[in-house]
């Protein structure tokens, strides 16, 4: 499955007979290696909704009851890091992690680490929005306090399911133009592991103010190649540290003038089909083809032509 397409997958594509063992290739090839087991007998019935925002990853899922693992043989397979957050909209769910069980119902969410076992149960039929990121975009170093724990209809529970799930129907709808949000998706699923952590980032309102202006002129400038940090600073009227700081749970701000060169650059190659790909290089802030090539093939895994052709390179 191409991950950076909007894939709808749903066992209604085979024989009754073969929609469990056809379920378990979908959640795999959908999320990471994992082990499905079905809680009753009988016919047995999920869809999927995938869709790309960027780098992150919404899926609605609605299936019957099972009960899923991820192992430490399946784990040995891959090299895939990514931290995952259920989010339960209809039905029980129970996520176990760390040698913690956290309990979901409507409205709550779970994080989960795909570097470590664990299992996700489901007595009944539910609807659950999985966000998936690798692990490397957030500012979560050490996932192990956060993992397995409720985080319900109060503070951030409420704000971020609220805003993972208006974003998935959004993407749904024009998935292009959610990747401008993807700075603050990121930033508010970091914020909400480290709540899960019961470590409390920092309320700071200047900081605040100082990072949406800072994320608005890069919008803005993304265009120009000289783009950096001391553009970004003059700009705001802050200093280099204030922005280093600010933007730490983002990688460095460097980092994030990058990845949004690099979402900007694919938004236009998948919404404008007839355009150069070296015009769209230079409209992202590459004064060098062959440089947003492989800046491109080293965030995406992939050229840029691939990624408008929809295959991934070999």
């Amino acid at each position: 499955m191409d991950r950076q397409a909007r894939v709808e997958l749903s066992t209604a594509a085979v024989p009754a007979e073969e929609a469990f063992a056809y379920w378990r290739e979908l959640i795999c090839e959908t999320f990471v290696q994992l082990n499905a087991a079905p809680v009753t007998e009988g016919a047995f019935a999920g869809r999927i909704e995938h869709v790309p925002v960027g780098r992150l990853e919404l899926s609605t899922v609605a299936a019957a009851g099972q009960v899923v693992r991820r192992t430490r043989s399946l784990i040995a397979r891959g090299a895939d890091e990514y931290l995952l957050a259920s989010i339960q909209l209809q039905g029980r769910g129970r996520v176990e992690q760390d040698e913690r069980r956290a309990e979901l119902r409507p409205g709550d969410m779970a994080f989960y680490d795909s570097t470590r076992p664990y299992t996700l149960h489901f007595d009944e039929r539910f609807r659950q929005l999985v966000v998936q990121v690798p692990k490397r975009d957030l500012a979560v170093r050490d996932t192990r306090t956060l993992t397995a724990r409720t985080l319900g209809s109060g503070g951030p529970g409420q704000v971020v399911p609220a805003f993972f799930t208006s974003l998935a129907d959004a993407a749904k709808a024009s998935p292009h133009t959610t990747i401008p949000l993807l700075p603050h998706a990121l930033g508010l699923l970091s914020a909400a592991a480290s709540f899960a952590a019961r470590v409390e980032p920092r309320a700071d309102p200047a900081q605040a103010l100082v990072r949406e202006r800072a994320l608005a002129f890069i919008r803005r400038n993304i265009a120009d190649p000289a783009l950096d940090v001391d553009l970004v600073a003059a700009a705001c009227r802050v200093s280099r540290r204030t922005l280093y700081r600010v933007f730490t749970p983002d990688g460095g701000i460097a980092a994030l003038i990058r990845r949004t060169r690099l979402d900007r650059a694919r938004a236009m190659l998948l919404e404008h089909q007839d355009r150069p790909v070296a015009t769209v290089a230079t409209l992202c802030g590459y004064d060098s083809e062959s440089g947003f090539h492989r800046a491109f093939r080293a965030e995406f895994g992939m050229t840029p032509r691939e990624c408008r052709d929809g295959t991934r390179g070999q």
